[in-house]
C-alpha cells in the first residue's frame, strides 16, 4: 500500500528529527518498474532537522501545506502528516481537497481546513479511509495524527478498505482535475505574503450591490467558470477576502525578514521554495 510505505518512510525521518516540509505526489518515486516496487521519498531541499530550532518559515506548496505554515505560526513535524493526508485524499478520488482558480479562496479554504467528501466520488470509499484523512488533516496540529498513530489506524494496520476497484474512475478524475492551470504551477511563499498585502489595501473598496445569480458548483464545491455574473464573482471575492483576513490578520503578519525578501526581484516560480531559510 502506497500510503503505508510513505508513512513508514516519514516516520523514520521524524524519528531522526528530520521534517521533509514538501511532501507531494511529485516527490514520491517508485524504486523500479516492478509492479510491487517500493516507494521512495525524494527532494529534501526544504527539509530541516529539529535540532536547528523552531520552524516558522513559510515553506512548501500551498496545495499540500498545513494551515499553520500559511499562517506563519511556529509549526512541528505534523505538517508532514497534513501533506500525507492531502496525498491520500487525491489518491482516493482523483482531485485535490483544496482547489480554486482564485488564490484568495484557495488560501482561505486551506486555512479553514475546508474540505469535504463529495458524492458520487466518495460513495465507494470506506468510512475508515475518511476517518484516517480527517485525523491526518485536522486543522489543530496538536490533535492531528503523528506518523506512529497513523500507522496504527485500522485503515492502514487492519486493511479495512472496501474491496472496490476505483483505479479507472480515479485516473479519469485526475486527468480532468490536474489539467487545470493553477495546479500546473506552484506558488512561491513570498507571493503569498505579497498577495495578502494587496488584499489588505483593497478592503476599503465598497462591495458591489448587484444581486448574485444562481451558481453552478463542480464536484469539489467550487464555482464553475462562467456560471455566475461578473458582479456576483466580484462581490463574493471581496467578502471572501474580508472573511479570510479577519481570521488570519494577526497570525499572517510577515516578519521583517520576509518583507525584505518580498521586496527583491521575484524569482521564477518553482515548486516548493522557502521564502527564507
Amino acid at each position: 500500500m502506497v500510503i503505508k510505505q510513505v508513512l513508514q518512510a516519514v516516520s523514520y525521518l521524524h524519528e531522526n528529527s528530520i521534517v521533509h516540509r514538501d511532501l507531494k505526489p511529485e516527490n514520491l518515486l517508485y524504486y523500479n518498474t516492478d509492479e510491487n516496487s517500493k516507494i521512495m521519498v525524494s527532494d529534501f531541499g526544504l527539509s530541516k532537522t529539529l535540532e536547528q530550532g523552531v520552524m516558522s518559515t513559510a515553506c512548501g506548496t500551498p496545495g499540500y501545506v498545513a494551515p499553520e505554515v500559511l499562517a506563519q505560526r511556529p509549526y512541528s513535524k505534523t505538517v508532514d502528516c497534513w501533506s500525507i493526508g492531502v496525498i491520500t485524499y487525491i489518491l482516493l478520488c482523483g482531485y485535490p481537497p483544496f482547489f480554486e482558480d482564485n488564490e484568495t479562496r484557495l488560501f482561505s479554504k486551506i486555512m479553514r481546513a475546508e474540505y469535504a467528501f463529495h458524492s458520487p466520488f466518495w460513495d465507494d470509499i470506506s468510512e475508515s479511509a475518511k476517518d484516517f484523512i480527517r485525523n491526518m488533516m485536522h486543522k489543530n496540529p496538536t490533535r492531528r495524527f503523528l506518523t506512529e498513530q497513523a500507522l496504527r489506524h485500522p485503515w492502514i494496520a487492519e486493511n479495512t478498505a472496501k474491496d472496490v476497484d476505483i483505479s479507472q474512475s480515479v485516473c479519469e478524475q485526475m486527468e480532468r482535475s490536474f489539467n487545470k492551470s493553477k495546479w500546473k504551477q506552484a506558488f512561491h511563499a513570498v507571493s503569498v505574503v505579497q498577495h495578502m498585502k494587496k488584499l489588505q489595501s483593497s478592503l476599503s473598496e465598497p462591495l458591489p450591490l448587484h444581486p448574485c445569480s444562481p451558481e453552478a458548483l463542480d464536484p469539489n464545491g467550487n464555482l464553475v467558470p462562467g456560471a455566475s455574473s461578473p458582479s456576483c464573482s466580484s462581490a463574493e471575492e471581496s467578502r471572501e477576502s474580508k472573511d479570510f483576513l479577519s481570521e488570519t490578520h494577526a497570525a499572517f503578519r510577515p516578519s521583517k525578514s520576509v518583507d525584505k525578501v518580498s521586496q527583491r526581484k521575484k524569482p521564477s516560480i518553482q515548486s516548493g521554495v522557502c521564502s527564507v531559510m
